[in-house]
């Protein structure tokens, strides 16, 4: 049984290992072009003049020197009126960008580990990797008795290069079922899961040396430290579904910044393992589903003449959230109870046509009879019009719903900027590697929630929604949140997470309101990088 104090010290590594599987990359790249170099010699800088220097993608640079001042590596500000950005050294910058070269081992790897897996390994890939785990292992790296800046700061890159070590591989093994209930409670050898077990060993052996298993005469066994890991083996998957990103990160920030682009809306995501990120969103964000439960049971608990005729996921993915949604009302609402009279009318929207056929195929598999249909959620009035066309039923009789899902709107500029608008937003947001002021993502966030506004005035708008916090925040809580990893997988792909607070405002703005009795962040603090809102128009 693990202790407060145990269970504390592992969430910190799990956080530390998230950042560094942002931080490792992008760091070792701003090392090799010279700008780490030139940020430790000269005094505050504008991002902009950086940019020109190093002929830089102004945009996601910007991303990349705010994930470091979130590590506490540099001062980052914006000005609130011109927007300019500018960076500073401070007293750790020095002292880390001469440590980042010990970062190059495992950012090589990164780089030529496409295709890479635990299960069905290539040996050559595989050697590298090993090599990599014993240098590792050898480390000369002697804690302290007394603490000191640079123990710190080679503590914080050991646990940034461990998390490249063991998030994909954590990942891997979680997806493939090595952290089944059968493995985590016995016994077993390497060669009960793999068919080179004298290379897996070694995998299984660098996990014991971390303190994840014990090894006893050639078998292994979880310890609790290593059952902490297993049984949170989905809080690795959305940053490592993310590798393809940070694979090429340096040519996001000095080449091409619309190598993952494609006009296509069906081509297949080269940014992200969908099918991995969706598995990781999957065990990450049931706690918050329990609170969208409780919304949804209010709703449909009203008197039935007060009750949406349905509900319209937007964003519906594979189903899941869909079928989970109907299965609380059928069998948790008053509203279960009468569905013969009353049917629900539900409806999966996705702007990936390969998402739909997943969706019906589930659908179907359910049991569950809905309505599959695709929308892009930038043109609802378009969305409506089909529904009304093909079956029938208004938006506006709908609880419209949708789970992280705003921010990764497609960007448009403005169509009426407000030109006095200024932002107290510390974000850096780009769009195919063009700097975007945070003054002009406000104001997108705004046009494209007022889209919405006739279409949510009944029912309201159920979401959840990710949110960044401001480096200096970020920097003095390393290891208690995961926003350093966040802001950079939704940094380098055109994904726009504001503050919660700067959010709200942009709410308010619109005449909306979150209902404070279905409010929640999470964690419930100025940490906070998820929210939960009910949105209904002012009364």
């Amino acid at each position: 049984m693990l202790s407060i104090s145990e269970k504390n010290n592992y969430r910190s590594e799990l956080f530390r290992h998230l950042d560094g599987m942002a931080i490792a990359p992008v760091a070792f790249s701003l090392h090799e072009k010279g700008v780490l170099k030139f940020l430790s010699e000269e005094g505050p800088s504008n991002l902009k003049a950086i940019s020109k220097i190093f002929k830089a993608n102004e945009g996601y640079l910007n991303v990349a020197l705010r994930l470091l001042a979130s590590q506490g590596w540099l001062e980052y500000e914006v000005h609130t009126g011109d927007q300019t950005v500018m960076v500073s050294q401070n007293s750790k910058s020095r002292t880390v960008f001469s440590l980042v070269e010990r970062y190059e081992d495992v950012v090589r790897f990164l780089k030529l580990s496409d295709g890479f897996h635990p299960r069905n390994f290539d040996l050559e890939q595989f050697t590298t990797l090993n090599r990599i785990f014993l240098k590792y292992q050898h480390r000369d790296f002697n804690p302290k008795s007394e603490k000191t800046l640079e123990y710190d700061l080679e503590f914080q890159i050991q646990k940034h290069i461990e998390g490249l070590l063991v998030g994909p591989i954590t990942v891997h093994l979680g997806m493939e079922g090595m952290f089944h209930k059968y493995f985590m409670e016995a016994s077993f050898s390497a060669d009960e899961f793999h068919e080179d077990p004298v290379s897996f060993s070694k995998i299984l052996d660098f996990f014991t040396f971390l303190g994840w298993f014990q090894k006893k005469n050639g078998h292994y066994r979880f310890t609790d430290k290593g059952l902490f890991f297993a049984r949170r083996a989905s809080a690795y998957g959305v940053t490592v579904s993310y590798l393809p990103t940070f694979r090429r990160v340096d040519e996001l920030i000095f080449g091409n910044a619309t190598l993952f682009k494609s006009n296509d809306p069906n081509a297949a995501e080269m940014h992200v393992d969908r099918e991995m990120n969706v598995w990781g969103s999957g065990g990450a964000h049931a706690a918050y589903f329990k609170k969208i439960d409780e919304i949804v049971m209010a709703l449909f608990n009203r008197p039935i003449e007060e009750q949406p005729k349905g509900i319209l996921d937007m964003g519906c993915g594979n189903g899941a959230f869909l079928i989970h949604l109907f299965e609380v009302i059928e069998q948790r609402t008053k509203r279960g109870s009468v569905l013969e009279e009353y049917p629900l009318f539900l409806v999966g929207v996705d702007y990936n046509r390969a998402a739909l056929k997943v969706t019906r195929a589930n659908l179907v598999k359910a049991d569950i009879w809905a309505k599959v249909i695709w929308g892009d959620i930038a043109n609802p009035a378009q969305l409506e019009k089909d529904i009304q066309e093909s079956y029938a039923i208004e938006l506006k009789d709908l609880l419209n719903v949708r789970t992280f899902l705003d921010h990764n709107r497609p960007w448009s500029f403005p169509n009426q900027p407000d030109l006095e608008r200024k932002s107290t937003s510390t974000g850096a947001f780009a769009s195919c590697g063009d700097r975007l002021p945070n003054t002009l993502v406000e104001e997108n966030l705004k046009e494209h929630l007022e889209k919405w506004l006739p279409f949510i005035e009944t029912f309201g708008l159920l979401m959840i929604e990710l949110h960044t916090i401001a480096p200096h925040i970020a920097a003095q809580n390393v290891g208690k949140t995961a926003a350093t990893a966040y802001d950079a997988t939704h940094g380098f792909s055109d994904q726009y997470i504001l503050e919660l607070d700067v959010f709200l405002k942009v709410i308010e703005e619109l005449g909306l309101e979150s209902d404070p009795k279905h409010f929640s962040k999470y964690p419930n603090n100025e940490l906070a990088t998820v929210s939960i809102h009910y949105l209904t128009h002012k009364h």
